[in-house]
This record gives C-alpha cells, sequence and structure tokens, in this order.
C-alpha cells in the first residue's frame, strides 16, 4: 500500500533518478546562463527548477486528449437541439464543446466558477431523477464517469452497482431518437477501488443491445493510438489491458 500513499502524496520513486541527473544539469546550465549574462539583462526572479524535461515530448497526448477530441468532433457534427453532459471534464472535453455551443453540465461535485457558455447543475446521478431530466435533451454525454458511481470517490454513496444505476438513469434523460455518448476504460473487467471499474470492450457493447443502436464507436488502445470504425471497432481493435472505449448510440424506442 506504500506506492498509492505516495503517489497521493506526489512523490514517484521512479522520477527520483531522473530528477537528481536533472539536477546537475540544471547547477551547470544556472551557472552557464549567468556568465553569459553577466550584469545586464532581466532582473534575476524566484527559481523553479525543471528537472526532467529535456527529452519529453511536446505534449500527453493519452486517452483523455483522443476521447476528448473524437466526441467533441461527433457533436460538432451532428449539432443537437440541447447537449447535456454529466460528470466529464470542464477543463478538457467541456471547455472543447464551448467554442461551438452551450452545454448543461450535471455533476455531484460542486463548481464555484462561472464559465461561459457552461450551465452547471450540481446532481446526484445515482438518487432518483426529478421529471425536468427525464426524457430532457437529445444529446448526453457522460465521459470517463460511469466507472466511478458507487465507489465513494467523489462523496457518493458506495454501491457495487452504482455504474449500473447510474446508466439506467443516464438513458431516461435521452429522448427517444436522441443519442448518448459514452465512454469508459475497457480492458479486462474488474474493480480498482476506489479509483474506478474497468470494463470488458463486449460489457459495454452489451449495454445498447436493447433499445438502442450504436451509430458510432471508438477506442485509444495501451499505447494511446485512436481507432475509429464500425461498431465492434471497440472488440475488433482492442485486446490490451487499459484503454478507452467510446460509443455513440441512439435511443431507438
Amino acid at each position: 500500500m506504500l506506492r498509492p500513499i505516495l503517489r497521493n502524496a506526489g512523490i514517484a520513486p521512479s522520477r527520483l533518478w531522473s530528477v537528481l541527473s536533472g539536477w546537475r544539469r540544471y547547477a551547470a546550465e544556472r551557472a552557464e546562463f549567468r556568465r553569459l549574462a553577466g550584469e545586464g539583462g532581466m532582473p534575476w526572479g524566484r527559481e523553479t527548477p525543471m528537472l526532467t524535461e529535456w527529452n519529453e515530448s511536446s505534449g500527453g497526448l493519452g486517452g483523455y486528449f483522443f476521447q476528448d477530441l473524437t466526441v467533441a468532433r461527433w457533436i460538432y457534427e451532428a449539432n443537437p437541439i440541447r447537449h447535456v453532459d454529466v460528470g466529464s471534464r470542464i477543463d478538457g472535453f467541456i471547455g472543447h464543446l464551448t467554442v461551438f455551443r452551450e452545454v448543461e453540465v450535471l455533476d455531484i461535485r460542486p463548481q464555484p466558477l462561472r464559465v461561459p457558455n457552461v450551465c452547471f447543475h450540481r446532481l446526484d446521478l445515482m438518487a432518483d431523477l426529478s421529471d425536468e431530466w427525464i426524457g430532457c435533451t437529445d444529446s448526453l454525454s457522460c465521459l470517463h464517469t460511469i466507472e466511478h458511481f458507487g465507489l465513494g470517490r467523489y462523496g457518493d454513496a458506495l454501491d457495487p452497482d452504482g455504474h449500473l444505476k447510474g446508466l439506467a438513469q443516464l438513458k431516461r434523460m435521452v429522448k427517444t431518437g436522441g443519442v448518448f455518448y459514452l465512454s469508459t476504460p475497457v480492458g479486462h473487467e474488474r474493480v480498482e477501488f476506489n479509483a474506478n471499474r474497468v470494463f470488458a470492450p463486449t460489457t459495454v457493447l452489451g449495454w445498447f443491445a436493447d433499445g438502442w443502436q450504436i451509430e458510432k464507436s471508438a477506442v485509444v488502445d495501451d499505447v494511446n493510438q485512436l481507432h475509429e470504425s464500425a461498431e465492434d471497432v471497440i472488440v475488433r481493435d482492442f485486446r490490451g489491458n487499459l484503454g478507452v472505449g467510446i460509443v455513440a448510440a441512439r435511443k431507438m424506442g
């Protein structure tokens, strides 16, 4: 249990060697920079050593990045009348949507800051929905959220079936003919308490077997490659331990 505790505290033992090596380079380059600057130039402010970024890529293009970009594009192309989101990242996916439309965001967590083009509602999707949210929208998204329901991570009640109860509530929110955009971790099915669940790709597809038609799907595999194709893409192009499965399903009746 020590490793997760250290990780939560922001301590990564595997990075220690890189930091120590980086400190030597930092000290040498700092001395050289000061020599080159001499007595002139800008005033010397508070030092903030960056010790590990010399050989890193220009940006971390992981599962969240490709998920957010893909679903935002799908919604842009669909141009729904109303779009409601449950629990997705405001500083990622929702930010993409607000560039071209208004979004209503529901989350169990508070959001004290106002964001342009976002109407925020604090709501627990594991509780009974009020009438105003039943059949309320022709477009609904819930990205990388369903796997957390019932694990208590965000202050929600503990419930081993929380994801199923949340899924049922989400489906009730979509009008007949509307589209539900869902993403979740996929791989060997398991609970990683209290972080998240991981679902088998066939489980995700099975959620939409009755009364729904999957119109788009995509998967981000173990090495952060995006595959986007027909409805079996999640099963066909993913055989790894942990990826992201994404579907756009239309409610038929």
